[in-house]
């Protein structure tokens, strides 16, 4: 079997590798699907794809860790809300009108905005009820069929839709695998969700806000690693302590906690629990679906909160490096894909990102990761790949469907509004 390589050249890389740190310029050469060098001067013998990158930035992929993804057909449609007009709105009155189709649609709509925006790997809250397999199989179909490395979290259906599900993702190397919304009721029923995620071997994702909900799961014996608890706002203490000492991660929406009410991103209560946060984008209704818009805001929030005196006397200041760990490694170590992405490193899953640097906005550029948090946005995306594939370049996503769902989309909105 032929390998295919291609070669991105001269690019300023932000490896986000501890031991590699940042290289002014060097080249990486990707076969097939991984990453196989990352130094100056590659040979381009054999190259199948070069991609010039000189004088931009090369970047691991973004990682979103939690993002209701069938909710891009509602896009925009709940910016004003409130968290419990939100639950009125979207879940209660909006969703139970959604067809199969919709849903389809809008997991496309969503995965093709996050590649577009250089996210490459997204955990799909599944938060949706699925009434038949129909409804379960126009999700997945979406995203199987949008390019994006994904975790679809499944929720909101029968144990046996699941256990179908986790049967026709088995292959670990795919890029879409399988967790479980382990959302918690009461006590019975917490037990039989996490019992099916221990049946089925899967890692588990839950929102958490106010109170002692890890203590109760542990108290429940259902506690285990790999979960990624989401938002973990108000909380009482200790409770960040133990998601870090049960081997658990924490997902922060920093935009969508400030603007619906959940209360302030817990960022430096992280820190001093000895966790790393990741990012995530949650609901596409209120919050644009980029990684730029959350890491200005974590940045903004957590540094205001630092410097305000609302997180503690000894709150650490975050930085712009900080960050973008959260919005790259942290987000593939919080979904156990640190040993495959996250980081430009030979060996890794090739999900890499070129952002051009010669926009008015952006340039000139003194201190790369500053750029990064604090002046681009999506149309510096210029390249994405995912597992070594294009699927964005020269600014332009490839996908060739993409004006048809567009008009769609006009069509479940036009739709929904007569309602």
């Amino acid at each position: 079997m032929t390998t295919a390589r291609t070669l991105i050249t001269g690019g300023r890389v932000l490896t986000m590798d501890p031991a590699t740190g940042e290289l002014p310029c060097a080249d990486i050469l990707v076969e097939d699907d991984r990453i196989t060098a990352v130094r100056p001067d590659l040979d381009a013998t054999g190259v199948s794809e070069r991609i010039d990158a000189r004088g931009c930035l090369v970047l691991p992929g973004f990682v979103d860790t939690h993002r209701h993804m069938w909710q891009a057909a509602l896009r925009g449609s709940g910016a004003d809300q409130t968290l419990d007009q939100y639950f009125a709105t979207v879940l209660h009155t909006l969703a139970p009108q959604l067809t199969a189709d919709d849903l389809h649609l809008g997991n496309l709509l969503s995965a093709l905005g996050a590649l577009d925006a250089g996210v490459t790997t997204v955990q799909d809250i599944s938060n949706v009820a699925k009434p038949t397999e129909e409804h379960t199989d126009a999700l997945l179909d979406a995203l199987t069929s949008s390019g994006l490395r994904s975790v679809f979290a499944y929720g909101h259906g029968t144990a046996d839709d699941a256990r179908r599900v986790r049967d026709r993702l088995h292959h670990k190397d795919s890029l879409v695998t399988m967790a479980l919304n382990a959302e918690s009721g009461s006590d019975e029923s917490t037990r039989r969700g996490w019992a099916l995620a221990r049946e089925l071997d899967l890692t588990t994702a839950l929102h958490v806000h106010g109170g002692s909900p890890v203590s109760r799961l542990r108290r429940l014996g259902v506690l285990r690693p790999g979960t990624v608890f989401i938002h973990g706002t108000g909380m009482e203490p200790g409770e960040l302590r133990l998601i870090h000492d049960s081997g658990g991660a924490l997902s922060v929406a920093p935009a969508i906690e400030m603007t619906m009410g959940h209360g302030l991103p817990p960022f430096a209560a992280a820190a001093a629990a000895g966790l790393r946060p990741s990012l995530s984008v949650d609901v596409e209704v209120a919050a644009p679906s980029d990684m730029f818009t959350q890491m200005r805001a974590a940045f903004q929030i957590g540094r205001f909160a630092a410097l305000h005196g609302h997180a503690g006397p000894e709150a650490p200041l975050l930085t712009a490096r900080d960050v973008l760990e959260f919005a790259t490694l942290g987000g593939a170590e919080a979904l156990g894909m640190a040993d495959r992405i996250g980081s430009v490193t030979p060996g890794k899953q090739a999900d890499l990102l070129v952002l051009r640097t010669d926009r008015p906005g952006v340039a000139p550029v003194h201190d790369a990761v500053a750029a990064v948090v604090s002046s681009m946005d999506r149309a510096d995306v210029d390249t994405v790949l995912v597992a070594g594939r294009i699927v964005k370049r020269a600014g332009a996503l490839r996908y060739p469907g993409l004006p048809r769902l567009l008009a769609q989309a006009e069509g479940v909105r036009d739709r929904l509004t007569a309602r």
